[in-house]
This record gives C-alpha cells, structure tokens and sequence, in this order.
C-alpha cells in the first residue's frame, strides 16, 4: 500500500467534488473456478483500491460527506479462518493503515444504507460489472438488480475519472515497475520465438514472470501466428519459419498497477515483404508518440496514425488515391480497424468499468460511428499525468477483405488485386506506453527493442 496521507488524500478530494451524501464503494469477493473451495486468484475492484487500499476479499468502503465519517465495512477471522490462513491482524489494523477510523461488521452496511436512505441522503455507486456485487448492490440500495446498472452515479463517475486519469508520483513509480516486467516478458517471448516451438511455451513462460515479479499479468497474454486476429488467447501452433508472432501482453505489480506493450517477432528474420509493413506501423507508433503532449486530441493522434498508415500502404500499391480523401471515408480501416490507444493505470484499460464513454470522451468531444474510429477508446484532450497507450497495427483479415471486395466498400482506395497477395500476412501491432508531461510525453520504463534490427538481433 501507499502510506496512509494518500488514501487520505484522495478521498477528500473526492468529497469535495461530490458535496453531499453516501459514497458506496463495494470491494471484490473470491470467485470460484471449477468449486466454491477452488478459486480463481483474487483481484480486488481497482475503485476500492484508489479509495481505501485493501487488498481483501469482502470489504466495502463508505464515505458519508454528509457527516463527514469514513467507514469500512468488513468481518474480523474466526478460528476457522485462522487454521487455514494463519493469524490475521484485525479489521481495525487494518483500517487504520489507510486512515479510516471507523469499522463495523459487514452485514451492518444494509441498516446503514437503508437509514442513511430514510434521511434523504443520496447513495452514490459506481456501474457494478460481477454479478455478485450487482446483487448485493440491488439488496443494499433496494433497486431492482435488472436495472440497478442505470441508478450508477454520473456524478460519481465523472468525479473518479477526473481524479484517476491523473497520475501522481507514486502511481508513475508503479507503472514503472509493472514496464520493467513487460520489457522481460517481450524480451523473453522474442529471444525463445523459433521454427518449432508451441506459441502455449512461450506464453506460459511469460505469465510465469509476470507472476514470479508481481501480481500476474494484467490481461490474458495474447501470443499468435495469426495476428489478424485482434485479440487471439489461442496458444496452439507451432512456430514456423517466415511467420509473424504478435505477442500482446503485461505485467501488474503487487500493488496491481498495469503495463501493456505489443511487440512482433519475425520467425527466423524479417522478410522484404514483413519488413516493409513493420516499418510503416513503427512510423505511425513513432510519429503517434511525438505528437503526444498536453491540450492535443487524441483523436488527431489516431487520425495522424491514420494517414501514416495510409501513406505506407498506399506506397507499396495496396492503397491508391488521396490519402486525405482515403482516412476520411475510412478506407485504412480495413487494414487498422481499431484505435490507437487508451488509458492505463489501476486497470490495463483504466477505469473502463466506468463505461469507456467516461473515461475517453467529455462535453468537449463525442464517438462517432464510422468503422475503425469508432473503437477508439480515448478520443479527448490530453493532459499532464495521463498514462496511455499508443498502438496502430496494420492487419490482414481474409474475412473483411473478402466483404469489402464483395460490397466494394472504399473501392476508389484499396487495390484488392494487391491486397490478395498478403491474404497469409497476418498482422503487425507495436504498442507502447506514455505518461503525458507539463510539456511533452516520456516513454513509461526502458523502451522495449522495436526497430527491426533490435528485434533481429534478440533473436540470435
């Protein structure tokens, strides 16, 4: 945990912003994998964390601004709890290390709430996303569990975002860590990437560090041949010569801070062809980060990426036509049809429980729904201690070029004669992570090799 003055801190400014009532914040609970007594390892709800700092099952976290008293709810070990996990300071310790001075049984925050409720006092929670704290915010506030989703409070909402998309120092001194154990995982994958090994090898390797050096990783490691699948979790295959490895993964730290980088590993060395897209997509990466500075939309980063990309293709006869003409009706989608990034912190897409609208979009700046730019996850205005990720991709889906060729979506800009050659490609994504400054961007930790010639020199 952080020292006590910045759990403190955190929650007066938080009162400040909301003024008036109940601020309930529930923690996270064991979840069972194949039994009850068989659980899955345990992570507890990122908001609990930023408020209160323990990281422990079955607690939840009342502020009452009204009264201005701070309480967690939790149960004290029994005999039982004891034999199996030892000895346990008690729940009052434990409040204590984070400031909070007042402590009751669990099953006291129903009578809580519902006198609290009777006062005509507010009740502020955050969108719940386990069922079971959706049923338990359904009995403590009395909504209806189908719709107690919708009575989430916008203004607590927009008042975490504005407090957890800036990073302080110690959060920075965390991020640092978890990049530290992402540049040893992706080091790690592309040193052991060789004609013959099973992608499920590699993968579990890197879990086993993420694991051994902190909390585990911060998503399911993605790890494939097939890059073109944005999000592949299947390990199966066996590593073949000429092939791509996308490897997209990160580490948490103990105090469950995320990192999040994509590196690619060509399988015995790049060829002409490989090098060729790699260099475009390191363009867009290196020319996205160097725009990143306080007051830029990141929605221009994204279209910048855009056009970079764009350019490339258009370079080597995949694309043809304006290039302006080109991003603004879409047509690099069909190669990059996501978004260049998002935010990071507690949760390796920061705060994205919230309802990702919140957290990357404001008053200042809406969605819009043309494919591709609709999946960018942080469209808004950046500023001093955002932490973000930066990461366009070139891909080569057979399936989407097959529709587009078929309905001659964006015909006037892609070259389906050309694109028919790379249908085997695969794809190619390089991600980094960037802590926003007073005047500029940094990179967050020892940049991960990226230029071919590192990354071909790692595989030696």
């Amino acid at each position: 945990m952080f020292k006590k003055e910045v759990y403190i801190k955190r929650r007066e400014q938080l009162k400040n912003k909301i003024k008036s009532g109940i601020i309930l914040i529930t923690g996270n609970v064991d979840s069972s994998m194949s039994y009850p007594a068989n659980t899955f390892h345990f992570r507890q709800d990122s908001s609990f964390l930023y408020l209160f700092g323990l990281n422990i099952q079955n607690l939840a976290g009342v502020i009452d601004i009204d009264n201005n008293k701070e309480y967690i709810f939790g149960n004290d070990v029994d005999i039982e709890d004891i034999i199996w996990m030892g000895p346990q300071v008690s729940l009052k310790e434990k409040a204590d290390e984070v400031g909070v001075e007042n402590t009751e049984k669990f099953n006291n925050i129903f009578d809580f709430i519902k006198n609290a409720q009777s006062k005509g006092q507010e009740i502020h929670f955050l969108p719940p996303y386990r069922s079971y704290n959706k049923m338990l915010l359904s009995e403590i506030t009395g909504f209806n569990y189908n719709n107690v989703s919708t009575k989430a409070s916008e203004k607590l909402i927009k008042a975490m975002v504005s407090l957890r998309e800036i990073k302080d120092k110690y959060e920075v001194e965390e991020l640092v860590k978890a990049a530290s154990i992402g540049y040893e995982m992706h080091t790690t994958a592309m040193k052991m990437a060789r004609e013959g090994v099973i992608e499920q090898q590699i993968a579990g390797t890197i879990e086993g560090i993420a694991l051994a050096k902190g909390a585990g990783i911060s998503f399911p490691v993605i790890l494939s041949q097939n890059g073109e699948t944005l999000h592949n979790h299947n390990h199966n295959q066996i590593l073949k010569k000429g092939r791509l490895m996308l490897t997209d993964c990160g580490a948490e730290t103990n105090m469950n801070y995320c990192s999040d980088n994509t590196r690619v590993t060509p399988i015995g060395g790049f060829t002409q062809k490989q090098k060729e897209i790699y260099e475009i997509v390191r363009a867009a990466t290196n020319e996205s980060i160097a725009m990143c500075k306080p007051g830029i939309y990141y929605k221009e980063v994204h279209l910048h990426a855009a056009k970079v990309i764009a350019q490339g293709l258009t370079d080597l006869g995949i694309m043809k036509g304006n290039v302006d003409d080109a991003v603004a009706n879409g047509a690099h989608a069909m190669f990059f049809p996501h978004g260049l990034g998002h935010m990071m912190g507690l949760d390796v897409h920061d705060m994205e429980d919230y309802g990702e609208d919140y957290v990357g979009y404001d008053d200042t700046i809406s969605r819009v729904d043309q494919f591709g730019t609709a999946y960018l996850r942080l469209a808004k205005k950046l500023k001093p201690g955002f932490v973000l990720t930066v990461e366009p991709g070139i891909y080569f889906i057979p399936a989407l070029v097959e529709k587009w060729k078929k309905e001659k979506i964006n015909n006037n800009f892609i070259n389906f004669d050309k694109v028919n050659e790379y249908l085997d490609f695969g794809g190619i994504r390089l991600e980094d992570d960037l802590l926003i400054t007073e005047k500029s961007c940094q990179m967050i930790g020892k940049r991960i090799p990226i230029s071919p010639n590192q990354v071909e020199e790692l595989l030696k």
